[in-house]
């Protein structure tokens, strides 16, 4: 009798462990289904119910971070407000949500992730480099009020005005500029800032910043 009684409780424990598994899956899919469907509501009504902000999709991306890379912002505002958001989660590549908001020029975001708290300088790859090729400056603005390190290097020695002399717009580079950043400053491969605007084709802009170039 003992032991069919601990027969039934064992078929319960495992049919309540089953039922749990499958509505955390659902959740999940549920979860990046509203990310890429950028589906507020959705995502928050997951939140109430305890739903865990920081999950990971299949590829390591922090929802956050998936989210502003598939431009679903009203998501990804929703789960910055977040109590519980791991501010520093990154995925595989290092990317934590301030650079991705950084890039994605969402100045909104970038100042709402600030207020919580976010690193505005990281080693590596900083949130500077990721606003020096952002659509408009306003996020790289919010970055520097906020004592980003004007001329950080990249692992390969890259800085930010190396980044927007490249491909960013020249508000950028005016911001930078302004805040000053040093123009002469070589990366791992000898190569400066004006280096960067002559290889694009950006003349005019390379004209600017080799007038820019402190004279020894």
């Amino acid at each position: 009798m003992k032991f069919r009684r601990n027969y039934f409780l064992l078929v319960i424990h495992l049919f309540v462990l089953i039922n749990i598994s499958s509505a955390v899956a659902s959740d999940k899919e549920d979860f990046f289904t509203a990310i890429k469907r950028d589906h507020r509501h959705t995502i928050e009504a997951l939140l109430q119910r305890g739903f865990d902000p920081n999950t990971v999709d299949e590829h390591g991306q922090p929802g956050i971070v998936a989210a502003l890379l598939l431009e679903s912002y009203e998501v990804a505002g929703a789960l910055a407000d977040s109590s519980e958001l791991l501010l520093e989660a990154s995925n595989p590549s290092g990317e934590t949500a301030l650079m991705m908001a950084s890039l994605r020029g969402q100045a909104a975001l970038v100042q709402q992730l600030l207020q919580r708290g976010a690193a505005v300088n990281r080693p590596g790859w900083s949130p500077l480099h990721y606003a020096a090729t952002a659509p408009d400056g306003a996020s790289m603005a919010l970055l520097l009020a906020q004592g980003a390190v004007v001329d950080a290097r990249s692992p390969n020695g890259t800085t930010p005005l190396m980044m927007a002399a490249d491909y960013g717009p020249s508000e950028c580079v005016g911001l930078l500029l302004a805040a000053g950043a040093r123009v002469d400053r070589k990366n791992d491969l000898g190569l400066t800032a004006v280096d960067f605007a002559r290889q694009r084709g950006r003349d005019r802009l390379a004209d600017q910043l080799r007038r820019s170039t402190p004279q020894r």
